[in-house]
């Protein structure tokens, strides 16, 4: 009987052991993970170009209908590594650092979308692009929405992920959520890493949270004006932006398509890959 008492107790122990590790080790829901993204794919072409006052970096990808990826903010092209090798078998994907982004300069012009979406334009001008689709993340749909308003020309279509359209769009106290403050601490290594004012990393990130705490500012009639297909989509978990915002966005757009991500956040596209890629080339793909 003590055996058995000795073997009982053990047994007992070992599971509550069992269940305290899988409480400890638990893991947690991707919309709350920021995934290490994999090395960016050879280019096919790279290079920096002269525009607006500012040298602008690019590179280019496959071949096909030309798809371009506009990063976040804090952001730079890499950040699009998981989605090149799904994109570029059918597209000429183009990415490119926006102003004071990665390998991008700056001037002293206050940041803004109008602005950054030229920078844009004049980039598609040297490419000799005269009309692409573009997917645009944060604000890179932000300004993916400015060309959709003042550039529908060069327009084909617009799949937007977690943009916003005036600053009540925000999610107040963004700044403590610990996925968004470990994306900042990412971007700032990184901004090290590329920038050619690797020091200035603290400097950037104020002059673009001057424009967050103000822009953009669409109305609702530049929004009623959008003719090119639009997806407006954002994940189940955003951080930043409110859902009721993201459904106003959509209704104000002539036509536009609400997609919510189920079980990620506003890094969707790090969280869940295949599932974002397989959305973005049916909608830029479709019909």
């Amino acid at each position: 009987m003590s055996d058995r008492r000795v073997t009982t107790a053990a047994l007992a122990a070992f599971a509550c052991a069992a269940v305290l590790t899988a409480c400890v080790h638990k893991v947690a829901p991707r919309w709350k993970t920021l995934p290490e993204t994999p090395p960016m794919p050879a280019a096919r072409a790279s290079g920096t170009v002269h525009v607006n006052g500012i040298d602008l970096y690019y590179a280019m990808y496959g071949a096909g209908p030309p798809l371009l990826l506009l990063h976040g903010g804090l952001a730079n092209a890499d950040y699009w590594s998981p989605q090149i090798p799904a994109l570029a078998p059918a597209h000429e994907v183009i990415v490119m650092d926006s102003r004071g982004h990665g390998r991008s300069t700056r001037d002293a012009h206050p940041y803004s979308y109008d602005l950054m979406a030229s920078d844009v334009i004049a980039l598609l001008d040297h490419l000799h692009v005269a009309k692409t689709s573009i997917v645009g993340w944060s604000d890179g749909g932000i300004i993916g929405l400015d060309i959709a308003i003042k550039y529908p020309e060069r327009l084909d279509r617009l799949f937007a992920f977690g943009a916003n359209f005036n600053v009540a769009g925000l999610k107040p106290g963004l700044e403590k959520d610990p996925v968004f403050r470990t994306y900042v601490e990412k971007a700032g290594h990184d901004y090290a890493r590329t920038s050619p004012t690797p020091q200035n990393y603290d400097a950037f990130m104020a002059a673009i949270t001057e424009m967050w705490n103000s822009q953009p500012d669409f109305t609702a009639d530049e929004l009623a004006k959008i003719v090119a297909p639009t997806m407006i989509a954002d994940g189940e978990y955003d951080e930043a932006i409110r859902r009721e915002h993201t459904e106003a966005l959509a209704r104000a757009i002539p036509g536009a398509q609400l997609w919510i991500m189920p079980g990620v956040s506003h890094f969707a596209h790090w969280q869940a890959p295949d599932e974002y890629n397989r959305a973005v080339l049916a909608f830029i793909d479709g019909p």
